[in-house]
């Protein structure tokens, strides 16, 4: 049996004291408003970047000549006339590396030369259709302030597939021309 202890009376000042709750404060409209318009600035601006970026790709492309004195078109290495130097696989195995040839194929393709395009580097001619698309869409999508036609947290997964894609093809390309 344990020995019986007294009881202590307790008064208030033995409790621990709780400390008020502070109500959580929302944020106001006005708040919100202003988060959203600096996230739509920063939006806007990198769709007009990524516009102005594709817009120095396609003025490069027709400042390049694709095309041979006798007026013959090139199948690569017209990135030299960029200041470029030439391609370090080329000049190691012979062999043409996958972006081989897409300089010149956006030159083409940009003077409406489709075959010659397709024959330098048809994966060049696709990815310079994909970026003239893209130019559209990033600029209309700077002037609008938000990505159009991309449903809402499907971007990443849109962007990943595409490049997937491409990068698929290039690489088929690369070894059906090494197996010639």
């Amino acid at each position: 049996m344990q020995p019986e202890q007294p009881e202590t009376p307790h008064t208030e000042n033995d409790l621990p004291v709780a400390e008020p709750v502070r109500p959580v404060r929302s944020r106001r409209g006005a708040d919100r408003v202003r988060e959203a318009v600096g996230t739509r600035r920063v939006v806007r601006a990198v769709l007009v970047a990524v516009a102005v970026t594709l817009t120095a790709v396609f003025v490069a492309a027709f400042r390049i000549n694709p095309y041979d004195a006798d007026g013959t078109p090139r199948t690569m290495s017209t990135h030299t006339q960029l200041g470029l130097a030439p391609c370090n696989f080329v000049l190691l195995t012979g062999k043409p590396c996958p972006s081989c040839g897409m300089t010149t194929s956006f030159a083409l393709l940009v003077r409406g030369d489709v075959v010659a395009s397709a024959r330098a580097n048809w994966v060049g001619s696709v990815i310079c259709v994909l970026w003239a698309l893209g130019l559209v869409w990033s600029a209309a999508s700077g002037v609008w302030g938000k990505p159009l036609f991309v449903p809402r947290g499907r971007g990443e997964l849109l962007f990943t597939v595409i490049t997937g894609v491409v990068l698929t093809l290039m690489l088929a390309r690369w070894a059906a021309v090494l197996l010639q």
